[in-house]
């Protein structure tokens, strides 16, 4: 597919049919551009402020979302398309390209930039394009992570405690079809989330975790592909049936919450990190879940790492090496769906 390279105000989402385009955002030092890919499909039901966004490569080193929106590049047809489909395989490609979690030119993390400036460094200026020029033309907001090298998590859609409950309950339904053991509330203090901002706007917004390990797991790509088909069908912007479930009934879902800080198990000190229990693991309250070792003090035993309460053990450190600080450990409550 041939793309032409647009400025952010040269990118038409509006006009009926199917157009491939990189943003160009100028490099800072070389005498040119980078280039995001933006594909975009409107239909002939589209409407002002309707639409589903898949984002892929928020961070430069997680996969599964920018190979199953690069699947869909290919497999969405055009008639089937109703109302608008907006697909970004790659937001972050500056950072993709170099396989980081950050971007490289400014070391600022994509995913702590939002809402951005135009007149910012690279960095806020990929947030500002979402938020100027995606998000307005959008309710549904998709932002497909994984765990790079940060941590192992069981493959889980997300979101953040939101105080309207229509708002609430139609992020949770749309969870629902990415087909998820899991679906998790975490905590929303974090400054700069993507996925905070579209919150805000209103907008219909999940996260996702669907792999780790800066590897590629064909579960997560699987997850990730029916559940942007999912909430595209869900949302009317395609035209049903949606596509099957290939992976964990509705049934069977749980919907988990660590927005509390005493859901994150800290290393106290830099070490090396064993793992006791499974990602996934239904742990009691005092388990021990981990060691942390420290080769400093070769005599002394290793710390013990024990879960704060009753939950499931949803992500780990994944590397054996941690720092003191790190989050190691995630262990989130089960809560009611919303009625």
């Amino acid at each position: 597919m041939a793309r032409i390279v647009v400025s952010p105000e040269g990118l038409d989402l509006e006009t009926r049919g199917r157009r491939d385009y990189y943003v160009g955002l100028e490099h800072p030092t070389l005498w040119g551009v980078y280039r995001i890919p933006v594909t975009v499909i409107v239909g002939p039901n589209a409407a002002p402020g309707r639409g589903v966004v898949a984002i892929g490569s928020t961070h430069g080193d997680e996969y599964e979302g920018p190979v199953a929106i690069k699947h869909l590049l290919h497999e969405l047809r055009e008639e089937d398309v109703l109302g608008r489909i907006i697909l970004i395989p790659l937001l972050n490609a500056v950072a993709f390209q170099a396989g980081r979690r950050d971007t490289p030119d400014d070391g600022v993390n994509l995913n702590r930039a939002f809402p951005g400036r135009a007149d910012g460094s690279i960095t806020s200026r990929i947030a500002d394009l979402v938020t100027r020029f995606v998000f307005p033309q959008v309710h549904v907001v998709l932002d497909l992570h994984a765990g790079g090298e940060v941590a192992r998590f069981v493959p889980l859609t997300s979101m953040h405690e939101i105080s309207d409950l229509r708002q609430r309950k139609a992020m949770e339904e749309t969870a629902r079809g990415f087909g998820t053991r899991f679906v998790l509330i975490y905590q929303n203090a974090t400054p700069g989330l993507l996925t905070s901002t579209a919150e805000k706007l209103g907008k219909i917004t999940l996260g996702g975790e669907f792999g780790f390990g800066r590897s590629l797991q064909a579960e997560g790509v699987s997850m990730a592909k029916q559940g942007v088909l999912s909430a595209a069908v869900r949302h009317e912007q395609l035209k049903g049936p949606a596509p099957l479930n290939r992976h964990v009934a509705a049934s069977e879902q749980i919907l988990v919450d660590s927005s509390s800080p005493e859901s994150s198990i800290l290393a106290p000190f830099d070490g090396h990190f064993e793992p006791c229990c499974a990602t996934g693991q239904l742990v009691k309250k005092g388990q021990r879940i981990a060691y942390l070792h420290d080769f400093g003090r070769i005599d002394e035993p290793p710390l013990s790492m024990a879960s704060p309460y009753e939950g499931y053990l949803l992500s780990m450190a994944w590397n054996a090496r941690v720092a003191g600080g790190q989050t190691v450990g995630v262990v989130a409550k089960v809560v009611p769906w919303c009625p």
